[in-house]
């Protein structure tokens, strides 16, 4: 019985799943089957649409034999079925790749399956855009980022049928954010300590102000809680004595 290898591959548009199938393979188009499993639908910046999915067959000579050895990285999947975790990747990458080359940005997208966090039973996707000068994909406050990332869970939401746990970060940032913030708790803890009076922290985003109350949840000689209205809700630090 004769193998044939396939890989299939989700992107924005038909001809760039094919494009970079056949890049994937080292094939020309003379030497796969291309099959449409979804044309797609348009959409600004994919809203209301779909992502093309191609599959690509081996079907030439000597050429075959060394496609078939590799195994797919991609595992063909159905729209009434379950998105698995390596086609949750594809479609995201894709997504934010998608949006930089509305948004006319140069960069570099990686994704990666995250750790589920306490609170959360689903291991989020970790998106990480790196390149040249990309603070305009941050913004004042993070808002661009937090933006980005939003926009990304709706498509991605949408094309896979269930919500999608998407974080997204722009060289490193969130994570230079994150050590700023414990670091900042850490240090107005004490300040509250010692001086026996509350600590208002700025204005935040309630991602960052959770941040802030995990870092002193365990703290015995003070507790946080948030006042105020978005978007000027903020932490405030008490000591408990």
């Amino acid at each position: 019985m004769e193998h044939r290898a396939n890989l299939e591959i989700i992107a924005p548009s038909k001809e760039e799943a094919i494009r970079k199938g056949l890049q994937e393979l080292g094939l020309s188009e003379e030497q796969v089957q291309i099959e449409v499993l979804d044309e797609g639908s348009g959409g600004l910046f994919g809203l209301g649409g779909r992502q093309a999915r191609v599959r690509l067959t081996v079907t030439g000579g000597e050429r075959q034999e060394t496609a078939a050895a590799a195994p797919s990285r991609r595992q063909p999947t159905h729209s009434d079925l379950p998105v698995d975790t390596e086609n949750l990747l594809a479609i995201t990458q894709a997504t934010v790749e998608e949006l930089l080359h509305h948004m006319d940005v140069r960069a570099q997208v990686e994704s990666s399956l995250g750790e589920p966090e306490e609170d959360e039973p689903e291991a989020p996707v970790m998106v990480n855009i790196t390149g040249g000068d990309l603070s305009i994909l941050i913004g004042r406050q993070a808002e661009t980022l937090q933006a980005l990332q939003l926009i990304t869970r709706l498509i991605v939401s949408k094309e896979v049928g269930h919500s999608a746990h998407i974080v997204i970060d722009v060289e490193n940032y969130r994570k230079r954010r994150e050590d700023s913030l414990r670091q900042l708790a850490q240090r107005m803890a004490q300040q509250a300590i010692s001086s026996g009076r509350r600590q208002n922290l700025e204005p935040m985003s309630p991602a960052e102000r959770r941040i802030i109350h995990i870092a002193l949840r365990d703290n015995p000689e003070v507790t946080t809680e948030s006042t105020g209205e978005e978007p000027r809700r903020k932490v405030v630090i008490v000591p408990k004595n």
